[in-house]
Formats: structure tokens, C-alpha cells, sequence
């Protein structure tokens, strides 16, 4: 029978050792995009050919990226989430046992090599990528020994790369009581270690036990490393047992995250659909504090009410309000126009980023804009008139509101 013909991968050139220099980081992110989506295109005919793709990426990262300044954060970023898109693949595909026993001894390889832990998605998922029980068995024992010594030594902790794959394959295993019996030795605790013996609890139905041994790891008053992810677990766990109200409370709302304000209240709109939205955006105002900060969250959700009581806050930005009231002159003018002048109040106070006496004309003819539509260009000149007496603050800004409300005056 003809051999099949090696898969030819185009990626393999430029991922070769210390192919990177210092300065190389994009151009190293750059090189894994285009290598995962060479092997998700081969993967939709040949699963198993992608997936040997995928040893072989995983075994050049190191080598490549050895010289690479990661201080960024972006490249290893970059590394997880492609091996997080990328380990399916391999846990997938349809190979017999002797090609996989062939792929978990080059990963292992270079998950020993590994310097800065770059291949962790492998090793945490390293038990279903052995797959056969056989496999399993022989990865777990493998180092087991030698885990023991390390961690047991409480004066001369000794770190053990094959640590995570030896905990996953024990779990995949369903060795749990050995798995327990290893993490009980270590001195320190860690989620990225112990969520092993958490998971090991759960799938033997010990529920209300995996709750405590993760809610262990949150006792005291720092904030210990994989706080996220133990509170996630912690949540997922009473959901289960239908305490939603208490996930909620308990873990839901404070792990609500985002890189902006209305992200937060988005990812916790996104995990509690059945909740209502506004409730949800006025329990982060009441746990975060910081109201003016949550303006842009209440009025993208048309909570006009929350949204102008965001913006009396000191810490609402005048930009972000001028820009609302812009926005809604026309479809919203009343809100548009109590926006504006809160904008305005904000920057007589000399308030917001590099304020400049433009941005009071830009809230001033926005205002007057959405005032005129509701009938009520002599309120707002009224109220204008009140901001410039009782409010003291900066010099300029006042002459320039000043200069607009002669100028309205004169029309």
C-alpha cells in the first residue's frame, strides 16, 4: 500500500529556533494567526494531519519566541488563545493510539523546554489529549514520584514542569484520590494547580465539597491569583444547584468584567439573560460606587433616568456627556438637553481631560439644538445664566460662556 504523502506546512520556515529577535512580538503574533489558520483549513478535510499540525507548532513556540521581549503581555496573550483555538483540534481528531502516543512525547519534550510556561493550555488539557486510558496511565506515573518529592519538601520547594500534565492526566484517569492526595502536600495553594482537585470532586457528585475546597483559596483579605476563574467555578457550581440568587450575589455580580464600564454591565446582562438589564446595571453602580463612570452604560441601555444621574457625579466625563447630548438633540432632545448642561457645570469646575473653551460652545449649541425642539430655548438661556452665577471654578471657561450667552442674547 502507497505511503501517504507528508503534509508540506507552510508555517514551519518561519517558526524555526530564534527566528524572533527582541523587538519581535508582532511579527511573532503575526506568524501565529497565519499558522492556525493553516491547520483549521486543513482540519476541514484531514483532522488527523491538522492535529499533527498542531504538535508541531506547539513545538517550535519556545524555540522561535526564546528571544522575544514579552513584558507586553501581548505575545503570550496571543500564544493562549491560540493554543486555546487550536487543542480541540487535537483532542479530536481520530488518531490511533500509537500516533498519539507519538504526539504526547514531543509535547511533553517541549513542555519541558518550555521557558516561560508558554505551552500551559497543553499541559492543562494534557489528559484529553492522551485520550486512550493506556496513555493516560503512563503520563500520570511518569513523574508522579518526583512530584511528591518536590512538593513535600516544604524547605526546598522544587518547581516540576510536567507538574499540570501529570495532575491532568490523573483526572482524565479518574484517579481522583491520588489527585487529592498529591495537591494535600503542597505548601501553597494555587487555582492553577488546585482547580484539578476542585473538578476531581465535582465529577464524583461531591458538590457542596468542590465548592469548599475552591472557596478555600478565596479566604483573606488579597485577592489571590485566579480569583476570576474560582469565583466562575464557585457560581457555576450553586447554579447547578439552584441557587441562582445566591451565584449571583455571591460570585456573579463581582466578577462581572470588561475593559470598559458598559462591557462590565454587558458580560453580566450577557450571563443572567433571564435577569433584568437595568436591575442588573444599578446592583454595579451600588457595588463599584464611581456613578459618573457608569453614564455611558445607562444611556446606551435608554435608562435616561440612571444615565442623568450618572451625570451629576464629579467623575463624568464632560467630553463623553457633550458627545450624548450631540447624539440625542434630536431623538431625545429633553435628555439631550439636561445632559448638556451637565457638561457644561462639569467644565465651569474646571473638570474632565485637557478641557478646552471650544467644548463650551460644542455643549452650549448642542444644548440649545435639543432645547428648541421641546420649546424651551428660554430655560435653557435661564439656566445657562444660573451656571454662570453659582458655579466658580475656571476663569476661562466662565468668559467663554459668558461670550456664548451675549451672543444668544443678541440673536
Amino acid at each position: 500500500m502507497a505511503r501517504k504523502p507528508v503534509h508540506k506546512w507552510a508555517f514551519k520556515p518561519g517558526m524555526r529556533a530564534s527566528a524572533f529577535g527582541w523587538r519581535g512580538s508582532a511579527k511573532a503574533i503575526e506568524r501565529l494567526k497565519s499558522a492556525s489558520a493553516e491547520i483549521r483549513a486543513v482540519n476541514r478535510a484531514d483532522p488527523v494531519t491538522a492535529a499533527d499540525g498542531v504538535v508541531a507548532l506547539a513545538a517550535r513556540i519556545w524555540p522561535a519566541f526564546e528571544h522575544i521581549d514579552t513584558s507586553s503581555g501581548a505575545l503570550g496573550t496571543a500564544v493562549r488563545h491560540t493554543l486555546d483555538d487550536l487543542v480541540p483540534i487535537l483532542i479530536a481528531a481520530p488518531a490511533d493510539e500509537k500516533t498519539r502516543a507519538k504526539w504526547l512525547e514531543q509535547l511533553r519534550a517541549a513542555i519541558e523546554d518550555d521557558g516561560v510556561d508558554y505551552l500551559a493550555p497543553i499541559s492543562e488539557r494534557f489528559g484529553e489529549i492522551a485520550a486512550y486510558p493506556a496513555l493516560m496511565t503512563l503520563h500520570a506515573d511518569r513523574d508522579l514520584a518526583l512530584i511528591h518529592r518536590a512538593w513535600s519538601d516544604w524547605e526546598r520547594y522544587s518547581h516540576v514542569g510536567t507538574a499540570t500534565l501529570t495532575l491532568s492526566c490523573l483526572l482524565e484517569a479518574a484517579r481522583y484520590d491520588e489527585l487529592l492526595a498529591i495537591l494535600a502536600v503542597k505548601k501553597t495553594r494555587l487555582w492553577f494547580d488546585d482547580k484539578f482537585g476542585a473538578e476531581a470532586l465535582l465529577r464524583q457528585g461531591r458538590e457542596d465539597d468542590a465548592l469548599a475546597f475552591a472557596e478555600a483559596l478565596l479566604q483573606g483579605d488579597r485577592q489571590t491569583w485566579g480569583h476570576h476563574d474560582i469565583c466562575r467555578f464557585c457560581e457555576a457550581i450553586l447554579v447547578r444547584q439552584g441557587k441562582a440568587d445566591e451565584a449571583y450575589r455571591r460570585f456573579g455580580l463581582p466578577t462581572a468584567s470588561g475593559n470598559t464600564w458598559l462591557a462590565i454591565w454587558r458580560d453580566l446582562v450577557k450571563r443572567y439573560p433571564d435577569r433584568d438589564a437595568r436591575a442588573l446595571l444599578e446592583d454595579l453602580i451600588a457595588l463599584h460606587g464611581r456613578k459618573g463612570k457608569w453614564f455611558a452604560a445607562a444611556k446606551t441601555a435608554t435608562y435616561f433616568d440612571i444615565a442623568l444621574d450618572c451625570a451629576t457625579d464629579h467623575e463624568a466625563a464632560p467630553a463623553t456627556l457633550i458627545r450624548a447630548a450631540r447624539d440625542f438633540a434630536i431623538k431625545e432632545p429633553a435628555f439631550a438637553a439636561e445632559v448638556a448642561l451637565h457638561a457644561i457645570r462639569h467644565l465651569l469646575a474646571g473638570r474632565g481631560y485637557e478641557p478646552s473653551p471650544f467644548e463650551i460652545d460644542e455643549a452650549v449649541d448642542h444644548l440649545m439644538t435639543a432645547s428648541t425642539r421641546i420649546d424651551r430655548r428660554g430655560w435653557a438661556i435661564a439656566a445657562l445664566q444660573r451656571l454662570m452665577e453659582t458655579t466658580p471654578g475656571d476663569d476661562l471657561m466662565q468668559r467663554r460662556l459668558g461670550q456664548k450667552l451675549t451672543e444668544l442674547s443678541a440673536e
